[in-house]
């Protein structure tokens, strides 16, 4: 059984389901503060269970929409490939094989879809991995078929930054990614918040979801591009009609690590909390999603609430994807894999959790298609458990 891990004031805690074995060992903290998600919060389970909050902006059509069953289900259907080193980062190929991006190596692989055989496509020059940093989000060009480019947002020695990479297949293994442009730079970079989802949208517009580097103010600062979900062209400008006439889509984020969107065309976003709450958002353009104001469901009406909140323990969420209605949430310091039934822009039933401790962390989860998702665990980041095969990449059915 996997373990699982959780950091409590610098001493490490680590819990399996039939033994319970505590290893106490001083430690400093590597940054100040508190917080959820890569971090490994502190509140140990406080407000741990999951609940859901109304968002108050339902569009007009939702009332005509089929709600998902409220209890699904997930099957693992098999293990894809492993022996990942910090997996991060998951594009899928036309063909059904799949790029992943290596944190902390810096490298893009190639997974064939089928037998699972990995080759190395190459090392993206100017990768800087620290802390929570590195080689993060991938995403294929709107226009790949004709194009070939592959984009990636990673941590420099300056910034957080996005560039597009020629990929030629037919080159030799290791040489297959070309110089990369540079499409936007400037992201503010940290040990950890850094943000690092990117994907493209039903617009073709390039979409990336920032972190405010501990620096919590600069998430309502909408002239900075940390703590914020940027809208993009595909060659990095401001995308037409942003609400600010900037990069700046929607502000108030701590750390958006997820993004998707539904049936509908509507956006989705995961945000990890400080010590109280994580968040599942709907994203609306100019809107104010409240950090460091607000965590989790707020009061004051100038803040968009989540759909759903999750104590820090359960959560602390990274990539999400939509399948069979549902909204579906990658947990890492959670250990889990959360459902959320949508209806419109609420969410129908209460979270459902499944694969808890099964697998360890998992960073993310990208659609395969129809009631299929890929799963990519994350024990091999520094703060998980690795054993025999990690990292890997899961293939599921769900309903």
């Amino acid at each position: 059984m996997k373990s699982r891990t959780c950091r409590v004031e610098g001493i490490l805690i680590v819990q399996r389901r039939a033994v319970t074995a505590v290893l106490a060992a001083a430690a400093l903290l590597l940054t100040a503060g508190c917080s959820s998600g890569d971090e490994e919060g502190s509140d140990g389970g406080a407000n741990a269970s999951p609940s859901r909050t109304e968002s108050g902006s339902s569009p007009p059509e939702q009332a005509a929409e089929d709600s998902p069953p409220a209890k699904g289900s997930v099957e693992v259907v098999r293990t894809v490939t492993e022996g990942l080193n910090t997996p991060w980062g998951l594009a899928p190929l036309p063909d059904g094989d799949l790029l992943v991006s290596s944190r902390d190596e810096g490298t893009i692989t190639r997974v064939d879809g089928k037998n699972g055989k990995k080759t190395e496509a190459g090392t993206v020059p100017g990768v800087a991995p620290a802390g929570e940093g590195g080689l993060m989000g991938l995403a294929l060009s709107p226009e790949y078929a004709s194009d070939h480019m592959v984009y990636a947002y990673f941590t420099s020695e300056s910034d957080n930054r996005i560039v597009r990479m020629l990929y030629d297949e037919k080159k030799p293994s290791g040489e297959q990614l070309g110089a990369p442009d540079t499409v936007f730079r400037g992201i503010p970079k940290g040990t950890n918040h850094n943000g690092g989802r990117i994907a493209f949208g039903p617009d073709k517009m390039l979409y990336a979801g920032t972190g405010e580097r501990y620096e919590a103010e600069l998430a309502q600062d909408k002239n900075s591009t940390g703590g914020k979900i940027l809208r993009l062209t595909p060659d990095g400008e401001p995308a037409p009609g942003n609400p600010f006439d900037s990069p700046v889509y929607s502000y108030g984020h701590r750390n958006v690590q997820g993004l998707a969107w539904d049936s509908k065309q509507r956006l989705w976003a995961s945000e990890f909390g400080q010590n109280t709450w994580d968040e599942l958002n709907d994203i609306k353009p100019g809107d104010n999603y409240g950090w460091p104001d607000a965590e989790g469901k707020s009061d004051d009406s100038k803040f968009h609430d989540p759909i759903a909140q999750w104590g820090v323990a359960e959560a602390s969420p990274s990539g999400i994807a939509y399948a069979e209605g549902s909204i579906w949430m990658a947990g890492l310091r959670g250990q889990r894999l959360w459902r959320v039934p949508l209806s419109g822009t609420e969410a129908a039933a209460d979270p459902q959790a499944f694969l808890e401790g099964e697998h360890g962390r998992l960073r993310t989860v990208v659609s395969a298609g129809g009631n299929k998702l890929w799963l990519v665990t994350s024990e091999t980041d520094g703060r998980g458990s690795p054993e025999d095969g990690d990292d890997k990449i899961l293939e599921l059915e769900v309903k």
